[in-house]
Formats: structure tokens, sequence, C-alpha cells
């Protein structure tokens, strides 16, 4: 009854705690949150802005779920994610906030029968459960013994990238569609041009080389997996042009573009997911170094949005 809110999903703990002790984060005082279902649904004011804050935990599953329970139980006219992630960009450094513009699961597959290859097609393919539209990865370029771009075999063939099923809000129920790359909200998108703010560059007398950045960038991918491999992240920089890896933007997205509801992520770069700099596998080190400026970054876009009582289309 008291909405629309902004609703705020967060990961951990660890990335909502700079929030909540920021001064910034005014919890309601009549109900400063509601326990349902396992969550603490948190109730306040960010600057001027009435929301919801809301941890996920770890994955994609916990993520959606949270994510449909806020979007349930409370009148809401849009949806911001932040938190840390792992970087595939190696032009980017750790510290930097990235804004991509969209987002893909990239955790349901279909693994090809050994012995077929990309002119055969997939279980089910005729059925329209799966597809070779978006692309593979042949586990055999990753073989230790490969050189010269001669791969040897592997028992594990390809593995092709499938897109969700989804079911919109607006649409008839139980007709399936299909979503792999999903866009943020334009308008948010628009506005999130964050400049002259300063975020933090230094861990215990530990600086990174330039000073940290807020970065629109095109892409950015999730799945149930923490990348800490080179090769892993290298292939999706290459091939998907991805930039923030991590484990629950996906499903936010993909839940916000089913309700039909705006929505927007920031996150901040933790590590380089196993890229070999002097700088790479230090997620421990700038985990809460990213994690603050994350929060800078959230608390910033704030004061950018117009002032509504209704849904941003």
């Amino acid at each position: 009854m008291e909405g629309p809110y902004l609703g705020i999903i967060v990961p951990n703990a660890f990335e909502m705690n700079p929030l909540l002790q920021s001064g910034t984060f005014v919890p309601d005082h009549k109900l400063p949150y509601l326990d349902f279902s396992g969550r603490r649904f948190r109730i306040g004011r960010l600057r001027n802005e009435k929301v919801i804050v809301a941890m996920t935990g770890l994955s994609m599953l916990n993520a959606g779920t949270a994510t449909h329970l806020l979007l349930s139980l409370f009148k809401v006219k849009g949806v911001l994610h932040y938190g840390i992630a792992g970087n595939a960009n190696p032009k980017l450094q750790i510290g930097d906030v990235t804004i991509p513009q969209f987002w893909a699961h990239t955790g349901l597959w279909n693994g090809q029968r050994y012995g077929d290859g990309p002119e055969d097609g997939l279980a089910l393919e005729s059925n329209g459960d799966h597809t070779r539209e978006i692309g593979y990865l042949r586990v055999s370029d990753y073989n230790s013994s490969t050189q010269c771009n001669i791969s040897s075999e592997n028992l594990l063939n390809n593995v092709w990238y499938q897109p969700e099923e989804i079911f919109p809000v607006d649409g008839d129920p139980e007709l399936r569609r299909h979503a792999f790359w999903v866009l943020v909200n334009h308008l948010y998108l628009a506005i999130a041009e964050i400049k002259g703010l300063r975020l933090g560059g230094c861990v215990n007398g530990t600086c990174l080389p330039r000073p940290e950045m807020v970065v629109r960038v095109e892409r950015g991918i999730s799945s149930n997996m923490f990348v800490d491999n080179r090769a892993y992240r290298e292939f999706f920089n290459s091939k998907f042009n991805a930039t923030a890896i991590h484990m629950e933007r996906a499903a936010v997205a993909l839940v916000c573009h089913q309700q039909n509801m705006p929505f927007i992520a920031f996150r901040s770069l933790s590590d380089l997911a196993g890229g070999g700099s002097a700088l790479s596998n230090e997620a421990s080190l700038f985990a809460a170094l990213a994690a603050q400026n994350a929060v800078d970054v959230l608390i910033g876009f704030t004061s950018l949005i117009p002032e509504s009582k209704t849904k941003i289309k």
C-alpha cells in the first residue's frame, strides 16, 4: 500500500552490509523489514526513493526465487541489482564497475553425442526444445595437447548453449517463448552515465594501477559456476563479448523480463577470473573494495532516476 518501491537485489551479506551501513539507507520507522518464506525484505528509503532491499544468496535458483517473491509481495516500479563479478575483459581492472546492456544465462547446455558435429541435429531439436543458433564450446579445443589449432578427440565433444524458456506475464499461459540475451531497461541505461564519482582503489596499502571507472559494457553472463579459469574466461570474452561473469544476475534479469519489470545491474570487478595477471585471483583481497564501489554506484544512480509513482517503461 505504501508503494511503489524500487527493488534492490543483492547476492550476499558482505555485499549488502555496505549499503545498510552507508547512512544513505534509512529503514522505515514503522516496518523496517518483512520476513517471508525464509527471506528478509528490508524496507526504507535510499535518498529520495522508497526501496526494498532483498538478499538472494548464492546461485541462479536463489536469485530467481528472491526476485519473484519481491515482485509478488510488493508494488515495485523497477529492480536494481548490484554486487561483485569476475572480469572477462583484460582491458578493465579490479574495482571498475560495469553496467552491461545485455545479460544471458550461459549454464543451460545441450551436451552433444560423441561423434556428432555442428552439422548434426541435437537431441529434441526437431521439437523446438534445443537449438544450434547460439553456438557451442568444443571441448577438444582445450585439451592440453592442442597445438597449431589441431585438437585431439575428447569424449565430452561439443556443448551447445541454449536459451531459456520463458512465460511472459502478458503472454498466453503455457505458451513458451525463448530468451538468451536479455536487454536492461533503456531509460535506466540511458541515465546510467555516472560521472565524477570517486571510487576506492586501495586495500591495506595495496593500490590498483589507475583510478577506477564506471563503464557501460555490452554484455554480462551468469551461471551456477564460479569462473576462476583463464581458458573459459577467454572463451566468454572472445565468443560472447562478455565482461562481467557471476552467478546470479541473469536469473534476476529473466524474472524481470518475464514480469515486464524494468531492471538494471551494477557489477564491480573483483578479480580477473583466472586471467593470470599480477592482480588476478585476488577476490579475497579486493572483494570488499569491489562491493563498496558497487554500492557507491548504486547510490549515485538512484539520484538520477526521474521521480515517478508508476513503473518506468
